[in-house]
């Protein structure tokens, strides 16, 4: 790095303040400062994002049905949520030293978690038949074409509301659990609502760059003070 020195003429007036000056070699540098903004942190914790569909995407989307969203409105498939909570019961029955307040919560817990996996955690289609139209989209947004309050979407958010008020009974309201089993419908419910619907939570987003002040090319800095002056 080179320190070149300037005079200041004409004025009389000195200054001590120092310059950023840009690489010589770049013609099309641009002047900068150092109060110059170029990766600017965030003090956000937790970032909310939404998703667009880009125009491609969006023609991909109504070639075909999407075959990885059309089993939800197929026969039986309401049954069998109610099929696998109902055998969970049984397995959970056959586990000795559990008491059936906490049966009912392993099961309202289980059934979130796998809820949450399978419809709001994991992206995309396992058999690409939309050219991708789909990899950013979870199965919740994929379901009816992403239209709200159809009757599968109001099946399978009334369905753990049912499961959370068994849980609650069962346990006969014991505050601990009752605050567990509550925290965990709200994980399942809140990506359901339209507000969030497309939207992304991510926890210590990653930040774009290492400082406010991180200059992007090589940099020179002068000084200009009256040791300057011819």
């Amino acid at each position: 790095m080179s320190t070149p020195l300037s005079s200041t003429m004409g004025s009389g007036n000195v200054t001590n303040k120092p310059t950023i000056i840009a690489d010589p070699g770049d013609i099309n540098a641009e002047p900068l400062s150092m109060g110059t903004n170029r990766h600017r942190r965030t003090s956000s914790i937790i970032m909310l994002k939404h998703m667009r569909e880009t125009p491609e995407q969006l023609v991909d989307q109504a070639v075909g049905p999407n075959v990885n969203a059309e089993w939800v409105n197929m026969k039986g498939a309401w049954v069998i949520h109610v099929v696998l909570i109902v055998l969970g019961k049984f397995i959970i029955n056959a586990v000795p030293g559990i008491s059936d307040s906490m049966r009912w919560t392993i099961v309202n817990l289980g059934y979130m978690v796998v809820s949450y996996i399978i419809f709001h955690y994991v992206k995309g289609a396992p058999l690409d038949l939309n050219s991708g139209a789909y990899d950013e989209l979870t199965l919740w947004e994929q379901i009816d074409q992403g239209y709200q309050y159809t009757p599968a979407k109001k099946y399978l958010t009334s369905l753990p509301i049912a499961l959370f008020l068994l849980s609650t009974h069962y346990s006969h309201y014991n505050p601990w659990l009752f605050t567990l089993n509550l925290m965990a419908l709200l994980v399942v419910l809140f990506p359901k609502l339209p507000i969030f619907y497309r939207s992304r939570l991510f926890i210590f987003p990653k930040q774009p760059g290492t400082g406010a002040n991180t200059p992007t090319r090589q940099l020179s800095v002068g000084l200009e003070g009256p040791w300057t002056q011819s």
